[in-house]
């Protein structure tokens, strides 16, 4: 098979896939492909998945399977070797690179395992970034961070900065930033990774209770057996491809 340059769509023949309007998330024969020297990597490898609305989805594997690339890759962090990733029905990739970044912007949101908050912002603030970048107006921006803060526990530490958080609440900021513009699909990369299991469990019951009430779709890479065994759903990945997905008894 010969694959073509992402900025053309990945066609069989001429034909060019279309993204499913029923998927939140839809990833097309995805190829990512890390060349250096005679050195080759394909870090993923003719990779299809479809992500449905109200999902919670856990992704898991060996180190170096291809998980956060997965995740950079579907969220357009990372540019494809080849195929399409559609969300909400619009190509994320052929559409250029201005489109590329606004569909961004507005239909994901992203969990980090080092939280990624600016040490110089309050956790207000912090948290109307992603309204402001969407032009949204201050005082509307404020009270819906404040909103968020507040679902998350955290209202009454507003003003405050990161090094006068702990890190389950700079966890709890990040993922208050995560939802607040509402996305169409939250990412977490080992959200709970640089937490101890208290603070863990804490923040995976929040994630839950996000997905229950608000239903909000979230795919989630982990490598804890118990937390992909209460989502609705799991991606088993092995040399860059998804070798297995399973319902669980959770849906």
């Amino acid at each position: 098979m010969v694959l073509q340059s992402v900025h053309h769509g990945l066609a069989y023949g001429s034909e060019l896939y279309r993204g499913s309007m029923a998927a939140v998330l839809e990833a097309q024969s995805v190829w990512k492909i890390y060349e250096t020297g005679s050195n080759r990597v394909e870090a993923l490898r003719d990779l299809n998945v479809s992500i449905q609305n109200g999902e919670m989805v856990a992704v898991m594997g060996p180190s170096g399977c291809g998980k956060t690339t997965l995740l950079n890759c579907l969220s357009g962090l990372d540019d494809l070797t080849a195929g399409e990733v559609f969300v909400e029905g619009s190509a994320l990739f052929s559409s250029g690179d201005r489109v590329r970044t606004r569909l961004r912007a507005e239909h994901f949101g992203f969990i980090f395992q080092s939280f990624n908050l600016i040490p110089v912002l309050s956790a207000v603030e912090d948290v109307e970034m992603p309204l402001q970048l969407a032009g949204i107006g201050k005082v509307e921006a404020r009270e819906r961070a404040m909103e968020a803060l507040d679902l998350v526990g955290l209202k009454d530490w507003a003003s405050h900065r990161p090094m006068e958080l702990s890190g389950g609440q700079q966890q709890r900021v990040t993922i208050a930033r995560a939802f607040v513009h509402e996305p169409a699909l939250i990412l977490g990369d080992e959200p709970t990774g640089n937490l101890d299991s208290r603070t863990s469990e804490e923040v995976m019951q929040l994630l839950f209770r996000l997905n229950k009430e608000k239903g909000t779709t979230m795919l989630v890479v982990t490598h804890d057996a118990d937390i992909a065994s209460r989502c609705n759903r799991i991606l088993q990945m092995e040399d860059g491809r998804i070798v297995k997905d399973e319902r669980t008894e959770e849906e």
